[in-house]
């Protein structure tokens, strides 16, 4: 999948409400999230997106399959949120750092920050209300 830009990392056993977009080290974040979901009743996808540019070369069948429109999405981003709207709407939710020069271990930073799987439910669990 990685060769497309994007692919399901993992999917719930029911259908998706709600689809959480994650890159590299954030993966993690978001399918911590996901399992937290399930156990709430509210069922999540969650794809994996190393690279906007190979996803861009991919036919539009295949992207909107890993990117359903009609879902609600929440991006989960150790960086700014700037670009994604293209991928995943104007309307969707982002947990994004949107600044710079901290340093300190990642998990640390993470937290401080708020990139965490508590941070991705909730806006799960708003972005699935709408």
């Amino acid at each position: 999948g990685v060769r497309r830009g994007a692919y399901v990392l993992s999917d719930p056993e029911e259908p998706a409400r709600v689809v959480l977009v994650a890159t590299g080290s954030e993966v993690h974040v978001a399918l911590e999230a996901q399992a937290r979901l399930a156990e709430e009743g509210l069922s999540a996808r969650v794809v994996s997106m190393p690279s906007w540019e190979l996803f861009a070369e991919q036919e539009a069948t295949y992207r909107e399959g890993v990117l359903p429109r009609g879902l609600p999405k929440v991006v989960v981003e150790a960086a700014v949120s700037f670009g994604w709207e293209r991928w995943v709407g104007a309307d969707a939710a982002f947990v994004t750092l949107e600044r710079f020069g901290a340093s300190a271990p990642g998990p640390v930073l993470y937290e401080k920050f708020g990139i965490t799987p508590e941070r991705v439910v909730e806006a799960a669990r708003t972005a699935a209300v709408q």
